[in-house]
């Protein structure tokens, strides 16, 4: 469904937390366009007004109905998605944090269609997001890191 960052005039920010839990990083797969089928992490678009660990922590809210806890970033990716014509079609920066799990376990709806908690090894025999392995392997690290 064609909307505002279809197309866009300017790139669009957003947000995407790496969860882990007792070693294991939550992952996600998309239920629809324009990355159907491929495993990712929980995030979504910043809001005009909210910080960016506060949209980390209501996009994972809103996709997964899990409480998180944003500790630092773990660094970031751009999704640049160019059309037959060579047009760009969709550009995102996406900021993707480190973060502790807190409470609550995933609920699939109607933009994910399932959910994993995944030793950071089995990633790689997913479709996932580009560079995925990398930002969950630096979220680890970041969390192991003395406060």
């Amino acid at each position: 469904m064609p909307d505002e960052r279809t197309y866009p005039q300017r790139p669009y920010l957003a947000v995407s937390a790496a969860i882990i839990r007792d070693g294991k990083v939550l992952v996600v797969r998309r239920a629809r366009q324009p990355a159907l089928g491929i495993f990712t992490l929980p995030g979504g678009g910043v809001e005009t007004g909210e910080t960016l660990m506060q949209a980390a922590t209501r996009e994972v809210r809103e996709e997964t109905s899990m409480d998180i806890e944003p500790v630092a970033l773990a660094g970031h990716r751009e999704a640049i998605v160019r059309d037959a014509q060579g047009r760009v079609e969709r550009h995102f920066v996406i900021l993707c944090f480190a973060a502790r799990w807190l409470s609550g376990e995933p609920v699939l709806n109607e933009e994910l269609d399932d959910a994993r908690w995944l030793d950071p090894a089995a990633l790689s025999g997913l479709r996932t997001t580009e560079g995925l392995a990398e930002i969950v392997a630096a979220a680890i690290e970041r969390l192991a890191r003395p406060a």
